[in-house]
């Protein structure tokens, strides 16, 4: 019997368990298109009502199911058997746009907020940092309340330090964290923390759209990482930057190929302010330099919309010339908005397979158009078989476009 007892306690807590942790990752506000569906997934008992006013809340059936056309900002409340409220979203719903799907290469010079710390090294065999706390990925934005934006500011505070201990501030995962660190001089009397930092980061990609009712723009289909600690840059501003093609290499088996090409005489046309697992989004400001008309705005397709088989992507492999070729959307992942791997594709286009072997680096952002609609971007290529990769769906770019940080 008590054993019996035991096992009812046990798998008792294993259902409480998962109740709570339907309810902790269940996000607090959803953005979705204007006739999307809610797509809120819960497990049997928990219910969503729509907050109508202060008192009242209507019960909402089949909301996963329902299109939303009412713009704004709706408000439900998650309850436990229609008894025990348990937790408050919010969903914004933003209306239908037209974009310019462009397709064009482009490049990106990002500023971090703050300086990011990239390596460590000894100073005369010593580790001024070791008892400091400070790791690779963390970003130094204040040292003796001096705010610090640019590696030449650290250099300078350092510099001028004497020796004496520094307070440094530097934030990991969001937590600003406070400490100190007494710099070392090294063997040309300069003083040194033994850190490796860097405030910049730049690399080329694929332009995937513009939204002429805002003037704003979404490239890539995925964040920008720092080459060292292969974590996602945090941002405080960026440019965006014509690039020149200098070379393709053909991608292999085991081997991505790559769209070579400098930014070093390219024009600033555009602000960037956000730099995302999803994307990188900003202003553009002279839409001019990319030769785009208006009049090639299309509709975003929502993602159950979205139909296997015949698409197109438009990328550019020589300076001025974008061109269509053929893809076949084989997989979509209706419900999935975890990360950039939205659908899968395959490169069907025998010109395209003849000049870069599918889908290789520098073709991220490539726009997929089907039945004359924006339905996402190429983010990922396979390793292993170059003609096949995955995309984003254009309705998480526009999103995160609109979210604001």
């Amino acid at each position: 019997m008590k054993k019996f007892k035991n096992i009812i306690i046990i798998f008792s807590l294993l259902i409480l368990y998962i109740y709570v942790c339907n309810i902790t990752f269940l996000p607090s506000s959803y953005i979705i298109m204007q006739g999307e569906s809610v797509n809120i997934n819960t497990i049997l008992g928990l219910n969503l009502q729509e907050k109508r006013d202060l008192y009242t809340l209507q019960t909402v059936s089949n909301v996963n199911q329902k299109p939303i056309n009412e713009i704004g900002k709706i408000d439900f409340n998650l309850s436990l058997f229609n008894l025990f409220s348990v937790k408050d979203i919010s969903v914004n719903v933003i209306p239908k746009t037209t974009v310019v799907p462009i397709g064009k290469a482009i490049g990106m010079k990002l500023y971090t907020d703050g300086v990011l710390v990239v390596g460590m090294s000894e100073i005369d065999g010593k580790k001024p940092y070791e008892n400091s706390g400070i790791k690779e990925g963390d970003r130094i934005i204040q040292i003796n309340q001096k705010e610090i934006d640019t590696t030449e500011d650290l250099m300078k505070v350092v510099n001028t330090s004497n020796g004496n201990s520094l307070s440094i501030k530097y934030i990991r995962d969001e937590t600003t964290i406070t400490t100190s660190i007494t710099p070392i001089k090294n063997e040309n009397n300069e003083y040194k923390l033994g850190l490796w930092v860097r405030d910049a980061a730049a690399g080329v990609g694929t332009l995937t759209f513009y939204e002429p009712s805002t003037n704003m723009f979404g490239t890539l289909g995925h964040g920008i990482l720092d080459v060292d600690t292969s974590e996602l840059i945090k941002i405080e501003n960026g440019e965006l930057v014509t690039t020149n093609i200098l070379s393709v290499e053909k991608g292999q088996k085991g081997s991505p190929g790559e769209i070579r090409g400098t930014i070093e005489s390219g024009y600033t046309i555009g602000e960037i302010s956000k730099n995302t697992e999803f994307g990188v989004f900003g202003l553009l400001n002279k839409p001019s330099y990319l030769n785009i008309s208006n009049e090639k705005a299309m509709d975003v397709c929502l993602r159950e919309e979205i139909k296997l088989g015949k698409a197109q992507i438009i990328c550019e492999l020589e300076n001025g010339k974008r061109e269509y070729y053929d893809i076949e959307i084989q997989k979509i992942y209706t419900n999935n908005n975890q990360d950039n791997k939205s659908m899968l594709i395959k490169v069907t286009d025998d010109e395209l397979i003849e000049k870069t072997g599918g889908i290789i680096q520098g073709m991220s952002g490539a726009p997929i158009i089907q039945n004359g609609k924006f339905v996402g971007a190429v983010t990922h290529v396979l390793v292993n078989d170059p003609t096949l990769g995955y995309g984003v769906f254009a309705d998480i770019m526009l999103k995160q476009m609109r979210e604001v940080n």
